[in-house]
């Protein structure tokens, strides 16, 4: 029999693409409790805050927000924002370590999804971005949809 390779997401940090200039994106799985996956199924997690980090070898996601299961048992994680070690291959956590400790770069998580039945983490090599940086993305998000709305009203008139 074939999984089904459903692709929904469960949770996506909007704010990464305003703060964060992304310049490369890993797919890694993640390890969770059972109480911790039925949690995310129903999309109670935050990832607004988390950021990755690699210690001794091995990549973790801190901060990330999962709520208690409430129909959970006595194994239930009592820290919803405890530390979550991120499977990836040895390759690429030491491409990521060389990448991330470059001056102005970080790891930042962009979206959990499911993937064939597993819960599935992209994060982003992400650059800050500057003040003036910000200002002219959204100036050329506007201007886009402003041309977009001119396309739109001149093809209405056409008609």
């Amino acid at each position: 029999m074939s999984k089904k390779s459903d692709s929904k997401v469960l949770a996506q940090n909007k704010k990464a693409s305003h703060d964060y200039f992304i310049e490369d994106t890993y797919e890694c799985g993640m390890v969770l409790t059972g109480t911790e996956i039925k949690s995310l199924r129903l999309g109670r997690a935050n990832i607004g805050d988390a950021f990755a980090t690699i210690r001794n070898g091995e990549a973790f996601i801190h901060n990330i927000h999962i709520s208690p299961f409430e129909q959970g048992n006595r194994f239930n994680p009592t820290d919803p924002t405890r530390a979550r070690k991120l499977l990836l291959k040895k390759v690429e956590i030491r491409k990521l370590l060389g990448l991330a400790k470059q001056e102005g770069y970080t790891l930042v998580p962009l979206k959990i999804y499911v993937r064939n039945g597993f819960a599935k983490l992209l994060i982003g090599l992400g650059r800050g971005k500057k003040q003036y940086d910000k200002r002219d993305t959204a100036a050329k998000r506007d201007a886009q949809r402003d041309i977009q709305r001119a396309l739109r009203e001149k093809q209405k008139v056409a008609r």
